[in-house]
């Protein structure tokens, strides 16, 4: 009860702050909004050319996209707001306080960036919603059970490589070589714009060794085409492996880079 307490004023300070920059807040909204119509009408220009290659999702191209649209979002997030918050709460000089009480570095890992994954969770909704309603998407087929099972391993694994770029961040203060590396390769291979059946086989090989491949790919079959859990199983253990690995080793990562900055004294150094 009391870590729930903790996370729900985490949770509250992180809206409250939000919500005050109200033109921002629109601005988010209507930036979302534009990029689900923008490529709505890619999808038009592109036409019947990329059908070839969306044989297996059995859709077409602005139903594929708009799935990796809608939950990119949370790669994007848990690169960014981990490592993100990290650095305002040492520019803020509250870092060192949280540390410094009984509370527990995963709790505060999580407290510092839950706000960030629940509006991500609300943006993709919108844009699930708006990507059916305004220009027939077709999500009548979702498993919804499955999909929720694969996007609870999708934070868990993106959010582990977020933290991984935090404790970078709390070392070495700016640049973050991890965050432009990941980013870069899962933006070209990971599949969110266009299918990596695209790609030479050698090239794929890369795709599948990112864990937001196996997570498109498999939300893509539950949402579009209502998969089983048995017919998704080779992505859902792909990404259970990536849990398994990457978040042990995150929190570890991210232990020593707190003992360290405490031993050299810079942990609250900007």
């Amino acid at each position: 009860m009391n870590a729930l307490r903790k996370m729900l004023a985490f949770i509250k300070k992180d809206f409250y702050i939000h919500i005050s920059y109200r033109i921002a807040f629109l601005f988010e909204w209507i930036s979302i909004l534009t990029k689900v119509t923008t490529f709505y009408f890619i999808s038009k220009l592109v036409g019947q050319g990329m059908l070839p290659y969306l044989n297996e999702y059995q859709t077409g191209y602005f139903s594929f996209v708009l799935v990796g649209i809608a939950f990119s979002g949370y790669f994007n997030t848990a690169l960014q707001s981990f490592s993100s918050n990290i650095r305002e709460e040492q520019l803020l000089g509250t870092l060192e306080a949280m540390l410094a009480t009984p509370t527990k570095i995963p709790l505060i890992i999580i407290g510092i960036s839950i706000w960030d994954f629940l509006f991500t969770t609300i943006t993709s909704i919108i844009c699930l919603l708006f990507g059916a309603m305004f220009f027939r998407a077709d999500l009548s087929q979702m498993n919804l059970l499955a999909s929720l099972l694969i996007l609870a391993m999708t934070i868990i694994s993106f959010s582990s490589i977020g933290i991984i770029s935090a404790a970078f961040i709390m070392v070495v203060k700016k640049g973050n070589p991890i965050n432009w590396m990941i980013s870069t390769f899962s933006g070209l291979f990971g599949g969110v714009f266009f299918p990596i059946e695209m790609f030479p086989k050698k090239l794929q090989f890369i795709s599948y060794l990112l864990p937001i491949t196996h997570s498109l790919k498999g939300l893509r079959h539950a949402i579009l085409q209502g998969y089983s859990f048995k017919m998704l199983m080779p992505d859902i253990m792909a990404l259970l492996f990536f849990c398994i690995i990457l978040f042990p080793l995150s929190i570890w990562i991210f232990k020593k880079a707190v003992n360290k900055a405490k031993l050299t004294g810079s942990l609250a150094h900007y």
